[in-house]
């Protein structure tokens, strides 16, 4: 075949014995990772939130690193059906609309019968994700969705791509291997940072091949989510790849060079890849902890309450203690600016009955008061941390004064 000459690199191997310690430590803090986020118990409407966000983050980015200008915010109206753009950026809806509408697609599909038994990566899903790519889509002369390009291709004026009548080729053999021994996890434990290699490995093959006459990357990067989300990987998670290449697009593009031209060394790029990968679920985790945390002092307040015979006063605490979770520090004199209902309550009684309500809410150890500042105690219900420890935390809390 020709590209064994002209695209040497493209041999369709690998050998994950010449990877280092760390990218093994890191694959496996990131399967460790992986494990709490689909274990992680949320309020559904947190969960779909969360969800609606890496959404966003997926959609931007996998459309940005090709040109697309949509700010986060616009992207998060388009996945609320709420964007509405002028006829002159409206392909620039288009081309989120379509990743979004793939990436929902998955999700659904995947949570079928017929997605739970996929039979793995084949050319013909290759060609449908092009396919929805480029819907709607004003293309260059010869480019059809879904069919292999009939003509060269110079990417960024620096990559020419295999021939064309190799194309067909190749994505079989792409296939072939993605789905062969190589990337087999033996065990269970195996099957999530084996999936996370061979969807990198997915990318940069297809990027290289560079099948179709356009959406090679968006087509690039939606193998990646299936891949990820087929073995088990949580979606806000399966979108941090695409993420990670649009916000170091720059080094982005400069790893994909290197591979090529170190004659198809691919250890460099998945190394980093995986660490935007474990920078982003770390994040994640963080936000996730964070909503879990909320949930456990507000359910410690209201348990703190059902120790008294219900009252308005006691109701009247129980609010108070729980907005003023959702600040730091706040000046005493400030409290009735918080909510209109905090208004309401203390507009007639004054500062005496503030003064009384955080006398009692310090009593029952529900906050800390400082040189005329409240701050709530929420770092007592993370119960595993020494006592020196969260008076650290405390005191970094500590108020300007």
């Amino acid at each position: 075949m020709d590209y064994q000459k002209t695209h040497p690199w493209i041999r369709f191997s690998i050998d994950l014995r010449q990877c280092g310690y760390r990218l093994w430590l890191t694959l496996g803090e990131i399967a460790s990772k992986i494990e709490h986020l689909s274990g992680a118990a949320l309020r559904p409407d947190v969960a779909v939130e969360l969800n609606k966000i890496y959404l966003t983050k997926g959609a931007r980015a996998t459309t940005a690193i090709e040109g697309n200008t949509l700010s986060e915010e616009q992207v998060k109206l388009a996945v609320e059906g709420k964007l509405d753009l002028p006829a002159s950026q409206r392909y620039l809806q288009v081309e989120v609309e379509n990743i979004l509408d793939l990436c929902n697609e998955e999700v659904q599909s995947l949570l079928t019968d017929e997605g739970k038994h996929h039979p793995g990566l084949c050319v013909g899903l290759m060609k449908r994700y092009n396919v929805g790519v480029l819907k709607g889509l004003e293309l260059s002369e010869g480019t059809v969705p879904g069919e292999i390009r009939e003509h060269s291709v110079v990417v960024g004026n620096i990559y020419r791509g295999p021939l064309a009548q190799d194309c067909e080729f190749l994505l079989n053999k792409l296939c072939e291997w993605l789905n062969g021994a190589d990337f087999k996890a033996p065990d269970a434990a195996l099957q999530v940072p084996l999936a996370l290699v061979k969807a990198i490995v997915a990318h940069v093959y297809f990027a290289w091949i560079h099948p179709f006459g356009d959406g090679n990357g968006r087509t690039a990067r939606l193998l990646e989510f299936h891949i990820l989300l087929a073995n088990g990987v949580p979606m806000p998670a399966a979108h941090l790849l695409s993420d990670h290449y649009n916000l170091t697009r720059s080094q982005y593009y400069r790893e994909l060079a290197k591979a090529s031209a170190s004659g198809g060394d691919l250890i460099p790029f998945i190394t980093y890849a995986l660490q935007g990968f474990l920078d982003g679920i770390r994040e994640q985790i963080r936000r996730v902890r964070e909503q879990q945390l909320i949930v456990a002092w507000e359910n410690y307040v209201h348990g703190r309450f059902r120790e008294f015979r219900p009252s308005k006063t006691h109701k009247r605490r129980r609010d108070l203690v729980l907005e003023l979770s959702r600040h730091e520090w706040v000046e005493v004199a400030k409290i009735e600016l918080l909510t209109p209902q905090i208004a309401r309550e203390y507009a007639a009684a004054g500062d005496r009955m503030i003064q009384r309500d955080l006398n009692e809410l310090a009593k029952l150890r529900l906050i800390e008061r400082r040189h005329g500042k409240v701050m709530t105690r929420k770092y007592l219900i993370q119960a595993f941390l020494p006592a020196r420890v969260k008076d650290k935390v405390a005191m970094s809390k500590k108020p300007n004064v």
